[in-house]
Parts: structure tokens; sequence; C-alpha cells
């Protein structure tokens, strides 16, 4: 893990603001922004205050803020249980207590004759509960609520406390992170980047490619190095984690500046801050790419902005105009091939900012300028506030303390997370001969999920792990990706 050490200098606005740290009403602790990296939960969070100024957000208070602390249960002190009209009350402590609707109990079954074990479906049909269903009994076990529902033959329903918590909803219950927490990060990264070597990401115990993914995962990007400078090698690097997305540049690229695609990356000119695929409706997750040669010329450094750190400075800084940048959809296009003209869907496109409608957490940045289509559908009284917002969020992209240029070499591959780090180049001559590939962002978070189940089990799924039939095929039927 990365740790600051010095203050740093963020320059995105009118003038220089340094600041040291930052304190977090919800998790009641401060936060370091030295050294350029950033450590702290994505939510959106309430005012916070710097050693110089405040900002509010004005985003909505998300569910996480919202929630308790997670009480422990053990088996000598099991939860208090009542049934009141329609819900089944669960008292974790004397102060702290869960409800759950029957009909939402009901529907969760997880017995074998309600839901199957093998292929993880639901089996039994959620439009045959009665809207009044009550429990005939609802008691304490060891290590869960056990539920009986009147039927032509008894019904017993069983839920684990563990899941009973990661899954409460009045009220919502504080969380473990479903993965590693997110690290932001600006210029500074560069003393000490994530990497993988080769040969651990190609090894058959697969621990190695956890440690990409999660590096992929919490920093955005990750290098690999003593890569075999071929076209070979590095599509077999590619697949490790996942199928190769085929787009219209192909499906594994191998080119040079020759204009033999009609975009800007097969030319020698410099590229600003972007991410890839804005005129797509689902933008590719992940993109490796590999610089096999340069011959008789220089330049064609890589630009990498860690997105997140960028919006999470707009949005202490400048609140309204991050407020839009999460709002105000941005239309794109891809119409440099005569057989190809890419719009998303809809064609106003999507925010620059995305955002977890209920966390309210950022989960994905778009933008790439040169590939902006016309912006006609603004209210007369937002063009002006809408150009000054992207002018405040070029300025956060292209300040010093966010852009981390390297030189890559062959030998070296680097995957960036495109729904957060944008990346680019400096202009160059001579010949220059890269090779990469998009991958899917949910074939790479499936391969991420698989491996954590491997090498870091979730809370929920060790606590359930002793009950009978949880897990008929290796894979627990309380995971909470169910």
């Amino acid at each position: 893990m990365l740790k600051a050490s010095a203050a740093s200098t963020v320059v995105c606005m009118a003038r220089p603001f340094s600041f040291q740290f930052l304190s977090l009403r919800r998790s009641a602790r401060t936060v370091d922004l030295t050294g350029g990296v950033l450590r702290r939960p994505l939510s959106t969070y309430q005012a916070r205050s710097s050693a110089t100024a405040t900002a509010a957000s004005t985003s909505t208070q998300p569910f996480r803020d919202q929630s308790q602390h997670l009480p422990d249960v053990t088996h000598d002190d099991l939860p208090i249980i009542s049934q009141d009209v329609g819900q089944v009350a669960i008292g974790w402590d004397t102060r702290l207590w869960s409800r759950f609707h029957n009909i939402w109990l009901r529907d969760h079954c997880r017995c074998p004759n309600c839901f199957h074990g093998i292929t993880k479906q639901r089996l039994f049909n959620t439009f045959d509960i009665p809207k009044d269903i009550a429990p005939l009994r609802v008691e304490s076990k060891p290590n869960g609520l056990e539920v009986t529902w009147p039927s032509k033959e008894p019904h017993a329903s069983f839920y684990p406390w563990a899941w009973l918590q990661r899954n409460s909803y009045d009220p919502p219950l504080s969380r473990p992170p479903d993965l590693a927490e997110k690290i932001l990060w600006g210029s500074k990264i560069q003393k000490s980047p994530p990497t993988v070597t080769y040969d651990e990401v190609m090894a058959n115990d697969d621990r190695g490619l956890y440690k990409w993914l999660t590096n992929i995962h919490v920093f955005g990007f990750s290098f690999v190095t003593g890569v075999p400078a071929t076209p070979e090698a590095t599509e077999k690097l590619s697949r490790r984690i996942g199928f190769i997305r085929e787009t219209q540049y192909g499906k594994f690229w191998d080119f040079t500046s020759d204009l033999a695609k009609g975009d800007t990356a097969y030319t020698t000119l410099a590229l600003g801050a972007h991410t890839d695929n804005t005129y797509f409706t689902d933008p590719c997750g992940l993109q490796l790419f590999h610089l096999l040669s340069h011959t008789d010329g220089t330049g064609g450094a890589t630009l990498l902005v860690d997105g997140f750190y960028a919006a999470s400075i707009m949005k202490e800084l400048h609140p309204e105009a991050y407020e839009l940048l999460s709002k105000v959809p941005v239309p794109a296009h891809a119409a440099g091939e005569l057989t190809s003209l890419y719009r998303p869907s809809p064609s106003s496109g999507y925010p620059t900012l995305g955002h977890d409608p209920i966390t309210g957490e950022i989960t994905q940045v778009r933008w790439n300028n040169d590939d902006r289509s016309v912006m006609n559908h603004l209210a007369p009284e937002l063009v002006e506030k809408w150009y000054d917002a992207i002018r405040l969020w070029n300025q956060c992209l292209t300040s010093p303390d966010s852009e981390y240029w390297v030189q890559l070499q062959p030998g070296t591959a680097v995957v960036v997370d495109n729904h957060r780090v944008l990346h680019g180049r400096s202009a160059f001559d001579g010949k220059r001969r890269m090779c990469g590939a998009y991958i899917g962002v949910d074939e790479y978070k499936s391969k991420l999920a698989v491996l954590r189940e491997q090498f870091a089990p979730d809370a929920v799924v060790q606590a359930s792990s002793d009950i009978p039939n949880a897990q008929p095929d290796g894979r627990s039927i309380w995971n909470p990706a169910l």
C-alpha cells in the first residue's frame, strides 16, 4: 500500500490550493492527500473541512452513510426475535433492531425446494406468495433465524445471522466492502506504482493473477513486467483475465501510426487524457497495451490520470461543477471508419461522472473531448455553466499533481480500468509498434470475484460455511453476489 508523507498541492482551479487532510464525518478519521495519494471510501459524503477551505456536497446522502455499526452474534447471546404485523424484527442488542417484511423473507428462502443449489437460481414462484403471508413460528437458532411458513406441508426457511446483517435494509447496517478499498492517487504514484511480473500472472496457482487484478481494483491500473515483447505473449496475458472484446478496431490489436484505422491513436499526434469508447453504450472495462518497439524516433510517453482522484478534488472545491458533470449527458461518436458510425444509446449520451444510484459512490468516468458530439440539448441557462465545469475538470486532469507520465519500454505491459483511469500520450516520431486488447468490465469483475472466493472468502460465506447444504457445489448459496 502507498502511504503519504508530505503535503501535496492540488492545482485545478483559478489559484493553487494546498491542504493537509480531509475529515470524513462517516468514519470519524482523517484522510491524507499528501504525497499525491488519497485513500478513502469512494462514497458521496457530507460537508468536509480542510486546512484552508470547506465545501459542502450537493449529492444526496448515501445509503452507506446512514448505516449503523454491525453487531456481533455469539452462540451464547442470540438475537431477540419479535413478530409484528407484516414483519419480523431482530434485536441485535438492546438498542439496535432490524426489521424484515414477511414477503421479503419468504421470497429469499434458500432451501433446496426454493433455490437451486447448483445453478444458484430461484425455483419458487414469487407471485405465489400471499400478500398477507405471516410466519407460523420464528426461532433464534445458533447460526441463524428459522421461520416456519403456512403451507399444505409446513415449510421452514433458514437465514444465517451474518447474511441478515449484510442485507438489513430497515435500517441498513454497516457492511464490509466486497473488495479491498480503492486508493486514489496523483503524480507521486510514480514512486511505487502497482506492478506484478509476467511469471506471477501466468503461474498456474492464480495467486499472481489475483494480485494483478486486485492492483487494478485498488489503483485502477497495474504494470506487468517481464512480458515477452511479442503479440502472442501479450494476447496470452490478456486472456488470463477473460475473453477479448472485439470492436471496430478488431479483436487483438497490433498497429503502428499508419492511420490504418480512422482514429488519432493511429497517428503520431499527442493524445490528451481520455477514456476509450465514450461512444459505446457500455465502454470496455479494461484496456491492456504493450509497446513492442520504437525505432528511429523519440517521444510517445504514456500519460495516466486517476479520474476518481480528479473527481474527488472537483467535488471538494467545485461542488456545483461536480453536480453538472454528474447530471449532464455528453453525446459522443466514432465516425472515422466509413463502415461504422457509433453512438451510445440513448444518443444523448451519459454524464462524465457516473454514480451508484444506491450508495452514491462514483463508479465511472466517461471523458473524451475529442469524440464529443454536438451539445445541442443543454438548457440555455446551463450552457456557460457547463463549459465552466468542463474547464475546471480539464484543469484538474492536467494539473501536475494529477498527471503520471511514464516512458514504456518493450517488456512492460500496462492495463488500465477504463471506467476510472484516463490515459494519453505525448507526440512522437519514428516507428512505434503497439499491441493490446479490450476486456469487458463484467469479465474482469467476474474473474476477480472468482479469485476472491479462493483467496479471500467473504465474511458471510465463512460464517455460514458449517450450515448444511450451504455449498452444494463449492460456491455458497449465501454468497453476497447472489
